[in-house]
């Protein structure tokens, strides 16, 4: 049977509170029909993606649903009989029983954005995705954050990690965000967590991309993170809400993963590593690739040796050797300076002693909360607890249940 579409009118009531600007019926449609192609098309479905290019979203929707085996579509995308017709029986049994409006019910509900190719905040890098390109991404937290960083990276590794992987992790991400670089990763357990946190502390930029609809936190066991990530950065996904994270869009989620970096580092990964799968798609896009040895005893890190010793990866031990890999320019604020104290966060240039009146509002027995520190050193509260979590890298700091309190080191005094 032939699909019902809704009218124009029920289009834009559907999408209006999804998107950031009011919209027309005439862009309504077009962004009804790209999210249409999310809920159709598996990730990464370049036949999709080829007549979508070729037509644009709606006509291509109208074509497929009306069902003519010589359409426009098939024809401007230069589409044999048999590939029309395979491609047709994948989607079809999807359009027939959709109703569209039910994710974007459930998006409203959560406070959910979406948002499209033409939208402002639309990262211009997944165009090197071509026809394998997300039709639409849904964003949980702030759009802007797609955009905000001059350059980001793309930090993966083993779920299995090990203490050496999550501490280089640490500290890697914790640097590049003291260097004004966002840091993307997939919030899976191990080397992704490790990075997520660290560029928090460090109040960083930081997007997690999700195999399934970002209603749906997974693992389960990180819905406190990605609340976090949320609330600074970005969580998005470019399957609707309810969307089931299955092995096959964990795999296509990883060509994302590196479309969004400017280059993508392996911390850690065994020899069959999905991290190798977004190395990969890296490497196909030409983005730079980096990965960090570690023992050549451990298994946890022979993917990162593999990659170095087979695909050409570039050898990263530290912040600097990804700023390299990725050419950002050398005048970018260092988070140390040479005393070894922890400067100020990006964007609060010109205040570089602020680390120092932190760690003097601070006491090495009783704890104090972020507010009374941000009181007692005369800066904002925003850039106190991003300066602990640069402290607390560091091991100045450290965060109890009553609050802050600091690390006698020696030599201090």
């Amino acid at each position: 049977m032939t699909p019902q579409l809704p009218t124009s009118a029920q289009v834009r009531a559907a999408i209006a509170p999804v998107v950031d600007a009011d919209v027309d019926e005439d862009r309504a449609r077009r962004i009804f029909a790209a999210h249409v192609w999310s809920c159709v098309a598996e990730p990464g479905d370049g036949v999709a993606g080829r007549i979508v290019a070729a037509v644009g979203a709606e006509t291509a929707l109208i074509e497929v649903a009306g069902g003519g085996s010589d359409g426009l579509a098939r024809e401007t995308a230069e589409l044999s009989a048999q590939q029309w017709r395979e491609a047709r029986n994948r989607w079809m049994p999807r359009l027939e029983r959709l109703d569209a409006r039910i994710p974007l019910d459930t998006a409203r509900r959560a406070g959910l954005r979406l948002i499209v190719p033409e939208d402002e905040h639309w990262p211009a890098a997944l165009g090197d995705l071509g026809v394998h390109a997300p039709f639409v991404l849904w964003v949980r937290g702030a759009p802007d954050a797609l955009t905000r960083a001059a350059h980001t990276v793309a930090l993966v590794g083993a779920r299995a990690s090990t203490s050496y992987g999550e501490h280089v992790t640490t500290e890697i991400a914790a640097e590049l965000c003291g260097r004004g670089v966002g840091v993307i990763s997939g919030a899976a357990f191990g080397i992704d967590g490790a990075a997520h946190r660290a560029a928090l502390l460090a109040g960083g930029t930081t997007i997690a991309v999700l195999a399934g609809g970002v209603d749906r936190p997974y693992p389960r066991a990180h819905a406190h993170l990605l609340d976090r990530i949320a609330t600074t950065g970005a969580v998005i996904s470019e399957v609707p809400c309810g969307s089931e994270p299955t092995k096959w869009r964990f795999l296509q989620r990883n060509r994302v993963i590196a479309a969004l970096g400017d280059a993508t580092v392996v911390v850690e990964a065994g020899h069959r590593s999905g991290s190798l799968n977004t190395a990969g798609h890296a490497a196909a896009m030409s983005r730079p690739l980096g990965a960090v040895p570690g023992p050549v005893t451990s298994a946890a890190s022979a993917g990162c040796h593999r990659l170095l010793r087979e695909y050409d990866a570039r050898c990263v031990t530290s912040a600097d050797d990804v700023l390299e890999l990725i050419g950002a320019p050398d005048g970018q604020t260092a988070l140390f300076d040479v005393t070894g104290e922890p400067r100020l966060r990006s964007g609060s240039a010109g205040r570089t002693d602020d680390a120092t009146r932190v760690l003097d509002a601070m006491s090495f027995r009783a704890p104090r909360e972020v507010a009374e520190i941000a009181r007692r050193s005369g800066i904002a509260v925003d850039d106190a607890s991003a300066i602990l979590g640069l402290l607390w890298l560091e091991g100045a700091a450290v965060d109890g249940r009553d609050g802050w309190r600091r690390v006698r080191r020696s030599g201090s005094a």
